[in-house]
């Protein structure tokens, strides 16, 4: 896990670039995803934001996580559902570990998928612009579950 302060620093430096405002909204938006990591969905996001600003809709979560897309400061993980789910500490392509038991997204230190990539640009021709590598299974705690039955 990236370090969240240094997270939220580099977020903020990248919005003020872009000549983005930091409301304090925004900020709470900005804490909660450089500090994550279970990569949380809107709604998530939405109802931490609610509690310290209770007139804070969900829209502006939306637009916040729109521009950070945009500047590339958040991945998005889309799945089929639309239970999209973002994560703001590691905001480059990277493996997933998802559990279909209970939903928890994890990010596996995978120092090979960079020798991978460039394996399959050598043997394709393929110029690899992004990558979306996500693994499926259950989490030690379904699978503890599932044995109990």
């Amino acid at each position: 896990m990236t370090d969240p302060k240094k997270r939220l620093d580099q977020m903020i430096a990248k919005l003020r670039k872009n000549d983005f405002r930091i409301t304090p909204q925004r900020l709470a938006i900005l804490k909660i995803l450089a500090s994550s990591t279970n990569h949380p969905s809107v709604e998530n996001i939405y109802g931490k934001v609610k509690k310290d600003f209770p007139t804070t809709s969900l829209a502006t979560v939306y637009k916040t996580l729109i521009v950070l897309k945009e500047i590339g400061e958040v991945l998005e993980l889309g799945f089929g559902d639309g239970g999209n789910r973002y994560d703001g500490n590691k905001p480059n392509p990277h493996p997933h570990l998802i559990c279909t038991g209970c939903g928890t997204i994890m990010d596996p230190d995978l120092e090979s998928l960079g020798d991978m990539t460039e394996a399959l640009k050598r043997a394709t021709g393929f110029q690899i612009l992004t990558h979306r590598l996500d693994f499926f299974g259950l989490c030690p705690d379904c699978q503890k579950s599932r044995s109990a039955r």
